[in-house]
Parts: structure tokens; sequence; C-alpha cells
């Protein structure tokens, strides 16, 4: 077994470890710690673009509010009309049977990946059209764009929202249930884009990020390949969208489901702080991350926003490979890296940078 395996190997047991031991020994913290699986699934799910690719997208999270949409009025529509349900004068109390809500959950996670991907497919051809800025601005624009159309789509609640389906069970059974959602989810996407960037679509998009126009040039179908990667990001934020509005317990256009001046960003500097372009870095990143989150949202009330700010301005001064790249530079043995003459890190034989 090489090193980089091995080390694999060590990573997937702490973070499988972690999941294990959160409910049985902490389990005040479960809510926490699932919000920090969703974190890790959004700094992966851009990296798919941003950091293996080179298309850096500010709103990938439209495709996280979509999925929690989908999500909504399948549950909702499978047993009730969605717009008396979500009528702002209260025309009906839905009570859903623990038949009814399960069947509607597991419906509604399935067309909130769908969803969010069919959307990709649709506006990926010409929103990665755009190249640089143009294309970050432009995804930017998007997000706001869908949140202001929903916000006044008075079938889905328009800005007054939607207050989702009640989980049929004690009270301390949901928090838990999308614990595991969440997780299994996060687990899924890592092992789905390792294997992905082990492929020819992962040198595809590689070569894409080193040089478009040469890759155009030596027939890679770029706009194929980056439509496709960007469709296997929604997928995945469609179902974290889905899972994260229904352990919310209410669905709000601006805040809740396209919230693109917190998640939005989040997913970026996460991926950043932990090394785009790698497979390990944006988990590292999400983890870092959601922790200083926490405790200066807790310790700190009134400084998080300095604090973020700080970090995301000394990771983009003196870290600007991310945590993860630092390593590698440093220590590359410990990564299957070999360095030669001129000092530069290079993957062993057989082996590939984590």
């Amino acid at each position: 077994m090489t090193s980089s395996a091995s080390l694999d190997l060590k990573l997937y047991g702490v973070l499988i470890a972690v999941a294990v031991l959160v409910p049985l020994f902490a389990p005040n913290y479960i809510q926490t710690v699932a919000v920090m699986w969703l974190m890790i699934l959004m700094a992966m799910t851009w990296d798919i673009t941003g950091g293996q690719m080179g298309y850096n997208s500010l709103g990938n999270v439209v495709f996280f509010g979509i999925g929690m949409y989908a999500s909504a009025i399948v549950q909702i529509s499978q047993f009730s009309d969605v717009a008396d349900y979500t009528a702002s004068f209260g025309a009906i109390v839905v009570d859903f049977t623990p038949g009814q809500y399960f069947t509607g959950l597991g419906l509604g996670l399935a067309a909130g990946g769908i969803a969010a991907a069919i959307f990709a497919l649709l506006i990926g051809p010409a929103m990665l059209g755009l190249r640089g800025p143009y294309f970050a601005i432009g995804t930017l624009g998007l997000a706001i764009a869908v949140a202001e159309l929903v916000s006044g789509w008075e079938y889905v609640g328009g800005g007054g929202g939607i207050s989702m389906p009640v989980y049929p069970g004690p009270p301390a059974a949901g928090p838990f249930t999308f614990y595991i959602l969440l997780g299994l989810l996060t687990l899924a996407a890592h092992l789905f884009v390792r294997w992905l960037y082990s492929t020819q679509f992962g040198l595809a998009i590689n070569a894409i990020r080193d040089d478009e126009d040469k890759a155009e040039a030596m027939g890679i179908h770029t706009n194929r390949y980056k439509t496709i990667a960007w469709a296997v990001a929604a997928f995945f934020m469609g179902v974290g969208g889905a899972i994260f509005g229904n352990m919310s317990g209410f669905i709000e256009p601006l805040e809740v489901a396209f919230p693109t001046t917190t998640f939005g960003i989040f997913m970026v500097a996460m991926a950043l702080l932990g090394g785009k372009g790698t497979l390990w870095g944006p988990v590292l990143g999400a983890v870092l991350f959601h922790i200083v989150k926490q405790v200066t949202w807790t310790y700190l009330l009134g400084w998080q926003w300095v604090a973020l700010g700080a970090i995301i301005i000394i990771n983009i001064v003196y870290f600007q490979q991310g945590i993860l790249g630092w390593a590698q530079d440093k220590w590359p043995e410990a990564f299957g890296l070999t360095v030669d003459r001129g000092g530069a890190a290079r993957p062993a034989a057989g082996e590939a940078a984590e």
C-alpha cells in the first residue's frame, strides 16, 4: 500500500470515528457537526469547478436553494396541494403520517439533486462560455436573480417561506436522522470525486484549468466537460439543500435557500483555506473554518465577521496554495511526493497528490 493510500485510509477512519462518537458522547453537538458535514460538502463540490477546473464560481449556492425548493414541492405535493399549503392566510394545516413523511422525504431528496443537476445542464453551456472574473460575477448574479424570482413566487410561499413537514418522532430523532443523512452524503460525494479525479475526466478538467485553449486544440470537448462537472457539483449541492431544508424546518429564499453572503462565500473561503485543487484540502478547510466560525459566534459575538475576514486575508496573502498545499511543499514525502532537482514537488510513480 502506498503512503498516500495509507494516509487516505487514516483520514477516512478519522471522519467515520467522529461521525460515530459524536452521537454517543456529545449528542448536544449533533446539529453543529451536521452543519460541518454540509460545509465539507459545499467546499468539495465548489472545488470540482473552482479547484480542479479553474472556474471560480460565486453562485454555486443556487443549486443548494433549487434542491431545497424542489424537495419541498415534491414532499408536499404527494399528499397536499402546494398552493394551499403555502398560502399566507394559513388555508390548511397538514399532519403527515410517518409513512407519508418518509416517502416524501426520499422522493424529495432525489428530486432536489435531479432538479439542481438539470438546471446546471441547461444553464451551463451559456454560463461556462464566460471565463475568469466574468464567470464569477455571472454566477453570483445568477444566484441573486433566482433568489429574487423565488421570493416573488407565491406558489411556494414567496418571501414568506415554507414550513416543512414536521419530523414524525421524538424531538431528538429528527436531528439525528439528518445528521446521518448529511454524513453519508458527504462521504459518498468524497468517494465519488476521488474516483472521478482518477479517471480521464479528471485529466480533462485539469487540462482545462491549465490551458483551456490548448485543451480545445488537443480535441477535448471543453464545454461538455465543464457542463458535466458543474452538473455533478449541482447534484450533490441539491441533495444537501434538500436535507438542510428539512433539518431547518423552514425555508425562506434569501437567508436559508440562497444565502449568497454566507454559505455562498463560505464555500469558496473553505476551499481556499484548505487548498483548492486537492482531494483533502477542502475537507481540512471546511473543518477549520467551521470550528473558528462556531467559536467566534459563541464567544466573540460582534467580532465574528472580523475574525473570519482576517482568516480570509491571511489565507490569500500568505497561504495562497492553502494549508494542504503549503504542507505538501514543506513535507512532500508524507504525501507520496518526490522533489526534483529544481525543488518542485511532484507525485511519485503510481501516486497522485492528495
